[in-house]
């Protein structure tokens, strides 16, 4: 199988998931069940179709896009088999950081201010 997504690949996810995730839950077979959804999530939430917008963005910029996304699929893929982390807690507090991060680039991505930014349209 082959990456799915627009802005999220797997090697991102797994970065984001870390080390002691479960390579099962973690493997492209399984990212990319997550991959559309969150993407299609992300969209909605800034109220923009980031999907087909990504190609003509500025890369720099294209770095929220994609630790958003990642950082989203990571959670799933920690959540499907927490057995590898030397705690629970551990865990948790690896998914908590993640969901931080994706809320805040959330956040900044529905502004329209960054949007514009984001997409290179003059102020």
């Amino acid at each position: 199988m082959a990456d799915e997504g627009h802005f999220v690949k797997n090697a991102d996810i797994q970065a984001r998931a870390g080390i002691n995730a479960n390579a099962t839950a973690k493997a492209i077979a399984a990212t990319d069940i997550y991959v559309e959804d969150v993407e299609s999530s992300i969209n909605v939430a800034t109220r923009h179709n980031w999907s087909d917008s990504y190609l003509s963005m500025n890369s720099r910029a294209q770095g929220i896009l994609i630790e958003t996304g990642a950082c989203l699929c990571a959670i799933n893929v920690i959540m499907q088999d927490m057995s590898g982390f030397t705690s629970r807690i551990e865990a948790e507090d690896m998914i908590n950081v993640l969901r931080d991060t994706a809320l805040r680039n959330i956040s900044i991505m529905r502004d329209k201010k960054s949007q514009e930014f984001m997409l290179g349209i003059a102020l």
